[in-house]
C-alpha cells in the first residue's frame, strides 16, 4: 500500500535549528562571527568533546561529539567556547513560542530541534510549506537566526527532509515521492541507524533503502529486534508515529541486536562500549543526566535480564557509565549462554536548576 493511501491528510513539519548552539554565540559576540567556532569542552587539559561546531569550523571536518583534541588538530585556528546553557534554553523558549502561534501540536526533541504538525493550524493557512517559510522567516526576524525545515506526511520524512539543505533550507517530500525517496537513502540516513547498525546491515549487503525493502519483516525483525519491524515500514514510507505535545522523556537509550549470537569475552565487551557509549552521546545531546543506569540482556534462547544501578548524583562522564555497565555485564551469570541482545538506558533524570552551579557543573563536561 502506498503511503499517501494512509497518511495524505497529514501535514508534518520539522524544525531544526541551524549550529544551534554556535550560532547563539555568534549572535551574542559579533567578534566571533565568520570565525571557526566550537563550543565544548576547550582543548586544553583533559580535553572534552564538541557539543556544536559553527559552519566555518565543519568546512575542516570538526562535527559534534568529536574530542576538542581532534576538533583543535583539524583546525589550529578555531576558537573554542564553553557552552552557555541557559542562555541556549531562553533562545528555545522563544523559539516554541513562535511554533504556538501556528498550532498547539508542538512536539520538542531537544532545544533545537521540534515536529509540528498542522494538519489543523490556528490561522486557518492551510499550507504547511507556507507556515513552514512563515516560522523560519520570524525567527530570522525576531531572533536573528537561521532555522531549516522538512515538510512531509510523516514525521520520519520530515526530519529526514529537514537535513537536506542545511543551512536555511526548506525541503518538501510529497506522498507520490516518499517511496522512491526512501530507495535511495543510505541507511546511515534512518532513524535508529547508528554506526554499528549500520556497520552490522553493510555486512548483510544493506547499503541503501532498496537494499533494506528486499528483507521481509521477519528477517529484519530477526535482525535487528523490534527495530526491524519500524524499519520495514518505514522504508515503504509508512509512519503511524503522531506528534505528542508535552510528551515527558522517562529514559534514553540505545541497544542493539547482533547478526550472530556472542558468548561473553572480548568481542561482547567491545559491543558494550559502543552501545553505552551510542546512549551517553544521545545523554549529552538532551543534556538530561540520569541517576540510574540500567543494563539489558537478551540471551539465545531469547530470555530477557535487566539489571540497574542507582547513584545520589546524576552520571555525568562516559568513562564512568561504561565502568558502571560492564560491571552489571561482569556480574551476570551466563550459563554458558550467549547474548543476542544488549541495550543500555538511563533514567531517573536530575533536576536541572538555573543556577550558576548547575551551569558550572553541565560546562564542565565539555
Amino acid at each position: 500500500m502506498k503511503a499517501e493511501h494512509n497518511y495524505g491528510v497529514r501535514k508534518i513539519i520539522h524544525i531544526d535549528m541551524d549550529a544551534f548552539y554556535a550560532a547563539v554565540e555568534q549572535r551574542d559576540f559579533p567578534e566571533l562571527r565568520g570565525k571557526p567556532l566550537v563550543v565544548g569542552g576547550l582543548p586544553e587539559g583533559r580535553g572534552g568533546v564538541v557539543a556544536t561546531a559553527s559552519y566555518e569550523a565543519r568546512q575542516y571536518g570538526i562535527r559534534s561529539a568529536m574530542s576538542s583534541k581532534q576538533a583543535q588538530k583539524l583546525c589550529p585556528y578555531a576558537v573554542f567556547v564553553r557552552p552557555r546553557f541557559e542562555a541556549y534554553k531562553e533562545v528555545s523558549q522563544k523559539i516554541r513560542a513562535i511554533f504556538y502561534r501556528y498550532t498547539d501540536l508542538v512536539e520538542p526533541l531537544s532545544l533545537d530541534e521540534a515536529y509540528l504538525d498542522v494538519t489543523e493550524d490556528k490561522l486557518g493557512i492551510g499550507s504547511a510549506i507556507e507556515i513552514a517559510k512563515q516560522i523560519k522567516q520570524a525567527i530570522k526576524d525576531e531572533l536573528n537566526l537561521t532555522a531549516s525545515a522538512g515538510v512531509s506526511i510523516n514525521k520520519f520524512t520530515a526530519k529526514i527532509a529537514s537535513d537536506m539543505n542545511k543551512p536555511d533550507g526548506l525541503t518538501f517530500i510529497g506522498p507520490s515521492k516518499i517511496e522512491r525517496f526512501m530507495e535511495k537513502l543510505p541507511v546511515e540516513k534512518f532513524f535508529g541507524v547508528g554506526k554499528v547498525t549500520a556497520d552490522k546491515m553493510k555486512k548483510q549487503a544493506i547499503h541503501t533503502g532498496k537494499d533494506l525493502k528486499k528483507l521481509s519483516e521477519e528477517r529484519l525483525t530477526q535482525l535487528f529486534g523490534k527495530s526491524g519491524k519500524f524499519f520495514y515500514h518505514i522504508v515503504r514510507g509508512i509512519d503511524r508515529r503522531e506528534v505528542q505535545p508535552n510528551q515527558e522523556i522517562k529514559s534514553i537509550s540505545s541497544e542493539d541486536t547482533f547478526s550472530y549470537d556472542l558468548p561473553k569475552g572480548e568481542e561482547l565487551s567491545d559491543w558494550l562500549a559502543h552501545i553505552t557509549k551510542a546512549a551517553f552521546k544521545r545523554v549529552v545531546h538532551y543534556q538530561m543526566y540520569g541517576r540510574t543506569i540500567t543494563l539489558k540482556v537478551k540471551f539465545e534462547d531469547f530470555k530477557i535480564i535487566t539489571r540497574s544501578m542507582s547513584f545520589p548524583n546524576a552520571i555525568k562522564d562516559a568513562d564512568e557509565a561504561l565502568s558502571i555497565t560492564e560491571m552489571l555485564l561482569n556480574n551476570l551469570a551466563f550459563e554458558g549462554q550467549k547474548v543476542r541482545l544488549l541495550g543500555v538506558s538511563f533514567s531517573n533524570f536530575a533536576e536541572l536548576k538555573a543556577t550558576k552551579q548547575q551551569q558550572v557543573a553541565q560546562s564542565k563536561l565539555f
